[in-house]
């Protein structure tokens, strides 16, 4: 693969799924490159999404899978120059953004959830799953990838604590989906919802005692849309610069 083409997104539009097709020849050549690439995700979050998605097959890797690999090694192709940039700087806060793609996954129907968390102007962590349990709704979906994030930036604040790092202001939390954030608004727990009532009040109470703030954000401007789903060269791009991860500057 070092004199192939390079393309510009790791993913292709269409959604991987379990179906007849030719097992590949080496698996254990497959499941390595695998491995490498989780490691790679550690400054390279821009691929996390698409290898979440092949990861799912490592137990039986196809043909159709195998392309779906080459297709990320050409795109880390024409990354080879990018870094992840960390920024010094103020204010010392957290914030971070959740976003699912409900029932993504066209063999079991469950979502892919994602969350990107930043510490000032630089992401601190961040994560692409698929949900545990099918979710009724988008609503659903959303709050349990919102009751994720937010687990994971609980974690973080009891990090920079034990450094002794202070915190100017309670960390804010960027939802693009409305239901959820009006549930949050409205203290009447509808009975639609009683099934995700444990992660509702785990939330409530943080949003009540002002531990933290949830914050509706339009979808365009939704960082976390890189984690849970495949994008337009011109979308991923943009995310791609906010996300940190770019070319070495120009002397």
């Amino acid at each position: 693969m070092t004199s192939c083409k390079s393309v510009d997104t790791p993913v292709s539009p269409s959604k991987l799924a379990i179906q007849p097709d030719h097992p590949f020849s080496d698996p254990t050549q497959f499941r390595p490159i695998i491995g490498a690439h989780q490691y790679l995700t550690f400054t390279r979050l821009n691929i996390c999404f698409a290898v979440y998605r092949v990861c799912q097959f490592m137990h039986a890797p196809t043909d159709s899978y195998w392309a779906a690999v080459k297709c990320i090694l050409c795109y880390l192709k024409g990354m080879t120059s990018y870094g992840f940039h960390i920024t010094r700087g103020t204010p010392f806060a957290l914030h971070g953004f959740t976003n699912t793609d409900w029932a993504a996954n066209i063999d079991d129907y469950k979502s892919t959830g994602g969350y990107l968390v930043f510490f000032g102007y630089t992401p601190m962590s961040w994560k692409s799953s698929k949900q545990h349990t099918v979710a009724h709704s988008s609503t659903e979906a959303e709050y349990k990838a919102l009751v994720d994030g937010i687990a994971e930036v609980i974690w973080l604040q009891y990090l920079l604590i034990d450094l002794q790092v202070p915190s100017v202001s309670s960390p804010t939390i960027w939802c693009d989906n409305l239901g959820a954030t009006h549930l949050l608004a409205n203290p009447i727990f509808h009975a639609h919802t009683k099934h995700v009532e444990v992660d509702y009040y785990f939330v409530r109470d943080l949003v009540a005692k002002k531990e933290i703030q949830i914050c509706f954000i339009p979808s365009w401007d939704q960082l976390a849309d890189v984690f849970t789903k495949s994008l337009f060269v011109a979308s991923f791009t943009a995310f791609r610069f906010k996300l940190r991860v770019n070319p070495p500057p120009s002397t």
